[in-house]
């Protein structure tokens, strides 16, 4: 081993160097809102469960899926379910060669946020 003292400096790239972008953000969320709707998809499952259980345990779990909380938390599955699917179709337009210009990939991340807002505001307010 020799005695040289190495640089400090750090061993990557990272946030405090990155300045954030609607790629990287858009990028974050469809992981994020993956892994939402698969704990959703559990929350969803115990609620069907309770009913086959007894109905005392249903009333139970039905109790705390449809408060307050639990609205809250189902507006924001289906806000993640629309943005993960609107985000899976640029991704597949992408698959194709198109879209891939810097100015098209950011006017489409706006428009997967904006469109996933909206089109989620319209669901709830016909559900």
């Amino acid at each position: 081993m020799s005695d040289q003292k190495q640089p400090q400096r750090p061993l990557s790239p990272h946030l405090s160097i990155y300045k954030p972008q609607i790629t990287s953000a858009v990028s974050i969320f469809h992981r994020i809102t993956g892994v939402g709707m698969a704990l959703g998809a559990l929350l969803i499952t115990w609620w069907f469960v309770a009913g086959a259980v007894s109905p005392g345990y249903f009333g139970f779990v039905d109790g705390l899926m449809t408060s307050l909380i639990g609205d809250l938390v189902m507006f924001g599955m289906l806000w993640a379910l629309i943005f993960h699917a609107l985000n899976g179709i640029r991704h597949l337009i992408w698959d194709t060669g198109r879209g891939m210009e810097i100015e098209t990939v950011n006017k489409s991340g706006v428009f997967v946020v904006g469109a996933s807002l909206v089109l989620t505001l319209i669901v709830a307010m016909i559900v």
